[in-house]
């Protein structure tokens, strides 16, 4: 059984966790939805893949903004509490730290639980999805800017092409004529010009860039005005198209890899990606704990001004995750270590604090 003033606590925390939560979460879908829309207008992605992708990255994205989340909830839900003076009251009537804590806990517990289930599990798998969405995609020469019949420009470098026919999904095509054109050291162009009864598009590797399989083809280059072209008769050739412009592979494949794969290996790399999966949990505690004293403020004391110093520790705290995640790669901190050095001292500065506004408490009673 909750007491009445639990509840009450535990409400006035609740909203205030969900609308910062609405709030950063529509601030991370307006940038996913710039970056994705970027993407489409490059041809990377297809237009039909939009929302799926915003819903996709917006779960990727909420082992950031939970934690924050709770951390500005906390800061705001109490600290309204103590600028309208209601914190003076429930500590005159024998509300102690211990009384605000529990509350506390029952929100960010549960939090914590949902938070472990998508770091570890949720998002990997998300990330792994909109890998396969933009992959099997990226298979089809729509995507790619091609369109039968038409003569179009060449996807990522200067010269023209044009495909005769193709297959329903976009993957394969016929009677294909491609120039471009390429300028040399002596301030020359070079004219190619490919033809071929058939071919494919691939990607070489997951993520990676994309190339047209010509089969059964001719190819001319030189010169214009030069007596020096050339004429060679092919059974395959491959044309890279556009530079992907998509996240680092190993970033890619670092994200998208089932956690069981990260417990087994000895890698440095895939076990920082596993403390660094563990850090939005922890730091759900760690962040409520540092928000409890920092939220303390007198009647008196502009509305914002302990928001912003909270705010500029947790820009640190952040900086520090993502550093020591840095000098895990790199052999600088042991992987047994982890993150914990910057978990432990956040910890020690919140009890301290916490212990510092019991005293001055206790002074004012004591004086009173």
């Amino acid at each position: 059984m909750l007491r009445i003033i639990d509840r009450y606590l535990l409400r006035e925390l609740g909203f205030s966790f969900l609308g910062v939560t609405a709030v950063l979460l529509l601030i991370s879908i307006g940038e996913t939805l710039i970056a994705v829309l970027n993407q489409i207008a490059r041809g990377r992605v297809p237009a039909d893949l939009l929302v799926a992708m915003i819903g996709l990255r917006a779960i990727d994205s909420l082992n950031v903004l939970l934690p924050l989340a709770v951390f500005l909830g906390v800061l705001l839900a109490y600290g309204r509490l103590y600028r309208d003076s209601e914190m003076s009251v429930l500590s005159a009537s024998g509300l102690d730290v211990s009384g605000l804590m529990r509350p506390l806990a029952l929100l960010v517990v549960p939090i914590a639980i949902v938070l472990g289930l998508i770091a570890f599990w949720v998002a990997p798998a998300a990330v792994r999805f909109s890998q396969h969405l933009v992959d099997e995609a990226n298979r089809s020469l729509l995507i790619a800017g091609l369109e039968p019949g038409r003569f179009v420009p060449l996807p990522g470098r200067d010269g023209i092409i044009y495909v005769g026919g193709m297959s329903p999904e976009g993957s394969k095509f016929t009677r294909m004529f491609v120039e471009s054109e390429q300028l040399q050291t002596d301030g020359t162009s070079q004219i190619n010009i490919i033809t071929a009864s058939s071919g494919e598009l691939y990607r070489d590797t997951s993520g990676g860039d994309r190339f047209l399989v010509l089969t059964d083809g001719f190819r001319v280059e030189g010169q214009p005005g030069q007596d020096n072209f050339r004429l060679l008769r092919f059974e395959r050739n491959d044309i890279k198209l556009a530079d992907n412009d998509a996240v680092d592979n190993s970033e890619a494949v670092k994200r998208a890899a089932p956690s069981s794969e990260l417990w087994r290996s000895e890698e440095p790399l895939q076990r920082a990606e596993l403390h660094w999966r563990l850090a939005p949990v922890v730091s759900v505690f760690v962040l409520a704990l540092m928000a409890l004293p920092l939220s303390r403020s007198n009647p008196r004391q502009p509305r914002y001004a302990s928001l912003i110093i909270a705010v500029l520790g947790y820009i640190i705290y952040a900086n520090f995750l993502a550093l020591g995640r840095v000098w895990m790669v790199h052999g600088k901190v042991p992987i047994s270590i982890g993150l914990w050095w910057v978990y432990v001292p956040a910890i020690l500065i919140a009890l301290w604090l916490i212990q510092r506004n019991q005293r001055l408490r206790q002074r004012k009673r004591a004086t009173a």
